[in-house]
């Protein structure tokens, strides 16, 4: 396993997340870093709210709609609040969950916190580069059944990616390893909002490395060759909102949703 230095100096888009929704694993750079990119895009807050609500919506579809009972986290970020696993097996207890990351203060939380949370359930970690599926999928097999269908999930981070063909490449890849009735499940900040992107031009600045908005076109294409889940790709805000919600909600800059692979 290659060695990591954590260098606190330069914001890491996982510890500036991890500040937006609340945690304390992030250094003074992260924060400023994110204190000013909320300055410029006050929408972020809620962008980071919204996408941890859908992705809690959409586990909880693919738990008990879609009889999901594993799942591909790829590009898992730092632990906070109602990470996949915790959902997943809420609904189903013996889910199994493989979570990818390969930022070292990641790695070293996600020991630590993602663990368990019944006793018939996995909960595994694998340190790889999301810009290298061949290893994701061949250290994930140790964990999953790759003959039963996978959820694999791309939640805010394919945007990482500078080459938008490439992150098409690296989902096709991931997908062509799971079988028949395997999801994908994804979303990414769109360029709906002049001002998402402009904080992360500037946030690039920083030394971060950069996040690219794409266009909901761009968003809808990575799940060519799927069966989209109703209601299709939407804001991450409005895809299977419960209804039991008070006040109607606001759309946020970022896109998504499930896909099922024929």
């Amino acid at each position: 396993m290659t060695e990591h230095i954590i260098d606190s100096s330069i914001p890491h888009s996982a510890r500036v997340w991890n500040y937006w929704l609340g945690g304390k694993d992030n250094y003074e750079a992260d924060r400023a870093a994110a204190d000013a990119f909320s300055e410029m895009y006050p929408g972020i807050g809620p962008l980071a709210t919204q996408s941890r609500q859908f992705l809690i919506r959409a586990v909880r579809y693919l738990t008990l709609e879609a009889g999901i009972r594993q799942f591909l986290d790829i590009g898992t970020g730092l632990p906070t609040m109602d990470n996949t696993h915790e959902v997943a097996q809420r609904y189903a207890p013996d889910s199994r969950i493989v979570y990818v990351d390969n930022d070292p203060l990641v790695l070293a939380t996600a020991r630590a916190l993602l663990v368990n949370t019944t006793p018939e359930g996995v909960t595994a970690y694998v340190d790889a580069d999301m810009h290298d599926p061949r290893t994701i999928v061949s250290d994930a097999r140790n964990i999953l059944n790759f003959t039963k269908p996978i959820a694999v999930m791309f939640m805010g981070v394919l945007a990482h990616v500078a080459d938008y063909e490439e992150s098409r490449e690296i989902v096709a890849e991931v997908l062509s390893a799971v079988p028949s009735g395997s999801y994908l499940l994804m979303w990414d900040g769109t360029t709906t909002s002049e001002g998402l992107v402009h904080a992360n031009e500037e946030y690039t600045k920083s030394g971060g490395v950069p996040y690219i908005p794409r266009d909901v076109e761009q968003i809808v294409r990575y799940f060519d060759g799927l069966e989209l889940v109703e209601p299709g790709v939407r804001s991450v805000s409005l895809w299977r909102n419960d209804v039991a919600q008070i006040g109607a909600a606001a759309e946020v800059a970022g896109y998504g949703g499930i896909g099922r692979k024929p």
